[in-house]
């Protein structure tokens, strides 16, 4: 169908309805630099030839590191070639929000399965048909907190993703929700007396993140009592859900819901996105939850068969009654989710373990030949056990350059902060060599200057660790 402009005639009369005199006037709220009277100066349409070169040669303008050590929420895994070559398969790959759902029994299965997979990993009761991303499940969840509780104040962690904060002070702000920051202490994990300072009963919910932004392990059990004791939601977020494999889940801990994102779950990093974000909670907030529910049942004929359970969306019921205006799930990045949870399996564990351990090695090394005088390196394994001890009297000061030192203590999973000498010098020198060595967390943390957060899953090899260490002794 040709598309069909408005006539001049047509707006007149729609602008004359809403009480304006002109376009320009409609759009007065858009500040007047960011106005374009002229038309575009583009080119030429190309052919398809053509515009196959053009994208090539800047597709070719990208990059790419040979190694990086890059975390903050976007994490690299080795992803099972089963994943793509089922995810990717035609009558998978143009899947979507079902609109017809029971008519789509194959979606709805996929969906399905997702849901259980991600209740199996958190230990939580019920898991929605997937958010958008792990910021946009927390944003929801501020609005879920508040609507559970009846109050109207959310806190919310320093150490949560600021990403994810800056999407949540944005959906308190359009729902009047008082926002509030928690400080964290010297040990990288949220201060118990900022909780106190700050608890009220008008709290909602306190969210919390572990592994949390800087890689540390918070007491999510302590807090969560502390929230429950006042009447408030505790909230967990799993940014890194490799962790799930290895630490006690959320729902052992009591806590009321546990959100995050599962792109370490098979979904490559690509630039950023499409992730898919997962929200579980007890089954008694299930008439709470954004999205939609997908469950199971038997046909007249006494066959399995899979329905939409419940859709409390603006879609489908009164807008006034919906619990969100999320109207899309990520099916296709859940699917991909949903096929690695299944050939992983019972390895998930081993994987988890596998990362925790490079982690602590890589910093083991870093530290041994780097570290200031008089540090000692110690980390505890889940097992109680110890991993890669080197005694503060082996460690000594050298003549290298850049000397390091970790800046919060363990608990950690695969992630840590180092305090550099120069990092700015240092961290040009890495993309110099093709290497991303970390996140600079100053841009996030003012405090933190110096401060670099560094990442190592399962696809960074020791040598990896040599060529970030050369560089270190340059």
């Amino acid at each position: 169908m040709p598309y069909v402009p408005h006539s001049t005639q047509d707006q007149k009369e729609m602008l004359a309805k809403i009480g304006v005199t002109s376009v320009r006037e409609l759009f007065s709220n858009i500040p007047a630099e960011l106005m374009h009277d002229e038309l575009f100066d583009l080119p030429e349409g190309l052919s398809e030839q053509e515009t196959r070169d053009v994208v090539t040669e800047l597709s070719e303008k990208n990059k790419l590191p040979r190694i990086s050590f890059m975390g903050g929420g976007a994490y690299r895994h080795y992803i099972p070639s089963v994943v793509p070559h089922l995810a990717f398969r035609s009558e998978f790959y143009t899947a979507y929000t079902p609109y017809q759902p029971e008519i789509s029994q194959g979606i709805l299965q996929a969906i399905f399965e997702y849901q259980t997979l991600m209740c199996r990993v958190t230990g939580m009761e019920v898991c929605n048909a997937s958010m958008y991303d792990g910021s946009s499940a927390a944003g929801e969840t501020c609005i879920m907190a508040a609507n559970i509780t009846g109050r109207s104040e959310i806190l919310v962690s320093k150490t949560v993703n600021p990403q994810h904060r800056e999407v949540m002070r944005t959906y308190c702000k359009a729902k009047g929700l008082v926002y509030k920051e928690l400080d964290y202490g010297d040990d990288g994990q949220t201060s118990a007396e900022s909780i106190q300072a700050n608890l009220s009963d008008k709290t909602a919910g306190i969210f919390i993140q572990s592994p949390n932004f800087f890689g540390s392990v918070e007491d999510v059990a302590s807090i969560t009592n502390i929230a429950h004791t006042s009447g408030a939601l505790s909230i967990q977020i799993i940014a890194e859900a490799m962790s799930l494999g290895l630490l006690k889940p959320p729902g052992e801990m009591d806590v009321d819901i546990a959100i995050g994102d599962g792109q370490s779950f098979g979904v490559p990093v690509s630039f950023g996105g499409p992730y898919v974000g997962f929200m579980t909670t007890k089954e008694k907030y299930v008439r709470q939850i954004p999205g939609r529910l997908v469950g199971e049942t038997v046909d007249t004929n006494g066959k399995r068969a899979f329905v939409l359970t419940l859709q409390a969306r603006e879609q489908h019921i009164r807008r006034e009654k919906a619990s969100s205006n999320i109207c899309t799930n990520q099916a296709l990045v859940a699917l991909m989710t949903t096929i690695y949870l299944s050939s992983v399996g019972k390895k998930l564990k081993d994987l988890a373990l596998l990362n925790y351990e490079k982690a602590h090695r890589v910093l083991e090394i870093l530290l041994e030949r780097h570290g200031s005088t008089n540090t000692s390196v110690t980390f505890a394994a889940p097992n109680g056990s110890a991993l890669g001890h080197v005694p503060a009297d082996s460690v000594t000061a050298t003549s290298t350059p850049v000397k390091l030192h970790r800046r919060f203590p363990p608990p950690c999973f695969n992630e840590f902060v180092l305090e550099i000498d120069r990092l700015d010098d240092f961290y040009k020198r890495c993309l110099d060599n093709g290497i991303v060595p970390g996140l600079k967390l100053e841009q996030f943390y003012p405090e933190l200057k110096n401060c670099l957060l560094v990442c190592a899953t399962e696809v960074n090899k020791l040598a990896d660790v040599e060529e970030f260490s050369k560089i270190l002794d340059n």
